[in-house]
């Protein structure tokens, strides 16, 4: 190689090293007060720096915007907040979509955000959205986890369109922010553009896709200097008026009143606190008819332990729907429980989070429950006794994180459930890294588990560990993985996270390629192959053994297509299923194969659908599964849209635990199982902080038993020819929303609410869905509340 070939190569490698670290810097100038009313008539905003020249994040990731469109930002600040003034040009305005959504929902609209990361660490974005009809979406973002829209900050912001396309306004308090107390800081700042009509997405600096970590590609924020936040201390006092009826009671009310507290300990650390909590007005729980030898998992739908937890969802340690659950007591069988609870009642909670300078995250999270007895009543002697349900209990979160080089980290966490009394305590510790590569071109992370539980119905106390390591190219074009898992017998985080699954190991590996900039026929096209598979520990079985393909596109209308199949080529064997002590028995799954194709249209249009069938053959005569899943949606205009929901599937011939015992055996059975979903979402906003929600969903789902079957110890199934017992199932379950919210001054709200509910159960039925949807909404069976709730934000 010639002297001049190596100076051209050393060239190439130095540019393209420089054109990724190269980062633009925007000076911010101090100002007094802005109104915040999105016309830019302060003086401070004719001579502040602009940020301009943005270029496309997608679909043609590093065009340049057209002149047409550009976007031109600026920021002032004080010591209250600092503010944003965006001017997004448009040479056709009256395209601009405007759709009205609710808070934290993009919906159909044109967007501007504002990246923030107060450390400028490369770890942690706080983003700030407004749509150009002012609905306001926050969240924050981290590449390990994305974007985290629970996360909810009480922030200003105001559009108006002009001649020249829509301007908007924002104002962010610091205490909506992290950072150091440094006299002259340096932020990590990016601005964000979406134009909807074409689905085109642009940023101010550069975010290259092929590079697996947006945060490390934001610009610089210089110029905030010697400001001096005030104290933070925000009250959220709160009170609520339920009234409850059914056939059973008559119509009652009841009031609730408590009081959230957010105090900023310094810049960078924050405690929030509830006391005497109430989440009645929290979303409804999607109720299934659920068959497994697990239980069923719902989502948190309580802002307190959603909003700002990341640090506690390191790990995967913590599932917070534990905090307040309520739990079955055994009782004979001339006993039964005169009535469970909904949730055992939260005493008050307590979060502490921030991280310091030098990139150290600490978060403290500690909540109380209250002790909780039932009543138990015995029908033999006519007689009752209180039976403790759950006792007083202490659930305890930590966690330490330290971020190094701008993207990596290392996590010690630990959770602690102290119950009072001889009832069971559990402690659970954990160490997590996630390395990258200077470049981020690589990644390395792995963890190891150490649970310890101590029950006085133990004979000894019970350990168990969980350890796992992944290594990956996260860069380019063509990306892969290697990953493996070790789980013992006793690893056991269930007080307060949640696992299902334990005494297996397991070895997995994935590749993908996708494009990067659009063809003449894909705006995105992305192919993705992976093989997944779990050995239980003491045998050596197989337990899982899949091979996926798939393939997801966006074509140049910006419709989606999805297709994919899933192999499974040789038996497995289902270690759970059969609840027989230690795991020792097991139940054989054939082999199988399943397809599935989705198509997602564009929602740009008015009419939109979603189309998603699925087909499974198994290697067993007659077992089949198959299912579609249609959802199509109209919006009539800025106000108003429906979604309709339908999802239908049927599984037949499936074997499964019906988990009634014979003896000292379980019953397993041959079954046909049924399951009709119908959905339907409504909105009308009147304004872009006044809306009007409507959500009814009837679940309806039944299982059939062809015939009863013993386990064999081989795992395979054996007739039952004695066993006459009717254990067919039906399900029906009703859940009707309709909610008006006001959010008349930031962090302020009313909401209105109507809901009523049914879950019944039974087993004698009529496979009609006529006559199920009318028995689950007949008024004899609904359970009403109508609630009105008030919530008001003192700085």
């Amino acid at each position: 190689m010639s002297k001049f070939s190596y100076f051209l190569l050393f060239s190439i490698l130095l540019f393209q090293a420089n054109s990724y670290s190269q980062k633009k810097v925007l000076n911010a100038v101090a100002s007094g007060n802005i109104t915040i009313d999105g016309v830019f008539n302060e003086p401070i905003w004719e001579f502040a720096p602009v940020a301009k020249d943005f270029v496309m994040f997608f679909p043609d990731n590093g065009k340049a915007i057209d002149e047409n469109k550009k976007t031109e930002v600026q920021i002032a600040y004080n010591d209250d907040a600092i503010y944003i003034a965006a001017k997004m040009y448009d040479d056709e305005p009256s395209k601009i979509l405007r759709e009205i959504k609710l808070r934290d929902n993009f919906g159909t609209a044109d967007h501007f955000g504002v990246f923030i990361n107060g450390f400028n660490d490369s770890q942690q974005d706080f983003r700030f959205f407004v749509s150009a009809a002012g609905v306001q979406i926050d969240c924050i973002f981290t590449n390990k986890d994305g974007e985290d829209f629970t996360w909810d900050a009480i922030w200003d912001s105001q559009v108006v369109p002009t001649d020249y396309g829509w301007a908007a306004e924002i104002k962010i308090p610091y205490a909506a922010l992290r950072f150091s107390k440094a006299e002259k800081q340096t932020w990590g700042v990016n601005f964000y553009r979406e134009i909807r009509r074409d689905r085109q997405s642009y940023t101010w600096n550069f975010i290259d896709t092929k590079i697996n970590n947006e945060s490390a590609q934001s610009g610089i924020l210089e110029g905030i200097d010697n400001i001096k936040t005030p104290t933070r201390l925000f009250l959220i006092p709160y009170s609520s008026f339920y009234l409850n009826s059914n056939r059973e009671q008559k119509t009652r009310g009841e009031f609730k009143g408590g009081l959230d507290i957010k105090y900023g300990i310094s810049d960078a650390f924050t405690l929030d606190a509830i006391l005497v909590p109430d989440f009645g007005q929290t979303k409804f729980d999607n109720v299934e008819l659920y068959l497994g030898p697990f239980e069923q998992q719902f989502n948190e739908n309580r802002p307190f332990f959603t909003e700002g937890t990341d640090l506690f969802n390191i790990g995967n340690l913590v599932y917070s729907r534990r905090i307040g659950e309520v739990t079955k007591i055994n009782t004979a069988d001339n006993e039964s429980v005169e009535e469970y609870p909904n949730s055992i009642q939260l005493i008050n909670a307590v979060k502490i989070s921030g991280r310091t300078k030098s990139g150290l995250g600490i978060g403290v999270l500690n909540a109380i429950t209250e002790n909780t007895t039932v009543q138990v009543e015995n029908a033999d002697t006519n007689t009752s006794r209180l039976e403790t349900l759950q006792p007083l209990a202490n659930y305890n979160v930590m966690v330490l994180d330290q971020r190094f080089r701008k993207n990596s980290t290392v996590s010690l966490i630990n959770t602690n459930v102290t119950r009072s009394g001889s009832y069971r305590d559990a402690n659970v510790t954990a160490g997590v890294f996630d390395l990258n590569t200077k470049r981020n071109t690589f990644n390395l992370k792995g963890d190891f588990k150490y649970s310890f539980i101590n029950d006085d119905f133990l004979l000894e106390d019970q350990k168990g560990y969980n350890t796992s390591l992944l290594f990956a190219e996260t860069s380019g074009k063509y990306r892969y993985k290697l990953s493996g898992q070790y789980i013992s017998k006793d690893y056991d985080i269930n007080d307060l996270g949640i696992n299902f699954r334990t005494h297996y190991h397991a070895i997995n590996a994935e590749a993908s390629y996708r494009i990067i900039n659009p063809t003449k026929r894909f705006n995105s096209l992305n192919f993705f192959v992976n093989a997944d598979s779990e050995f239980e520990n003491k045998t050596g079985r197989v337990q899982l053994f899949n091979t996926n393909l798939s393939l997801n596109t966006t074509d140049k209308l910006n419709d989606y297509y999805g297709v994919g199949t899933r192999i499974r080529p040789l038996k497995v064997y289902d270690f759970y299923e059969a609840l027989s002590p230690d795991d020792t028995e097991y139940l054989t799954i054939p082999e199988n194969i399943d397809f599935w194709f989705f198509f997602s249209s564009n929602y740009n249009r008015r009419f939109a659908l979603d189309f998603n069938p699925t087909l499974s053959f198994f290697n067993e005569t007659d077992r089949i599964k198959y299912g579609v899943f249609i959802s199509p949606r109209y919006r009539f205009n800025d106000r108003f849209s429906l979604i309709y929901e339908f999802d239908f599937s049927r599984l037949n011939s499936n074997i499964g635990n019906t988990f009634e015992l014979s003896g000292n055996d379980y019953i397993f059975a041959r079954r046909d199982i049924i399951t009709y979903t119908n959905k339907l979402e409504g909105k009308y906003s009147v304004n872009n902080r006044m809306n009007i929600n409507l959500s009814a969903r009837h679940y309806w789902s039944y299982v059939t038993n062809r015939e009863f079957l013993n386990l064999q110890n081989n795992g395979e199934v054996a007739t039952n020819t004695t066993f006459t017992d009717n254990l067919n199932q039906n399900l029906n379950v009703w859940n009707f929303d309709l909610s008006y919210n006001w959010w008349f001054a930031p962090g302020s709200q009313v909401t209105v609410l109507y809901r009523n509910n049914t879950a019944l159960f039974e087993r004698q039925f009529r496979r009609n869905i006529e006559r199920n949807f009318l028995n689950a909404v007949d008024n004899e069976n609904v359970n009403h509340i109508f609630s009105i709730s008030l919530r008001y934000f003192i700085d």
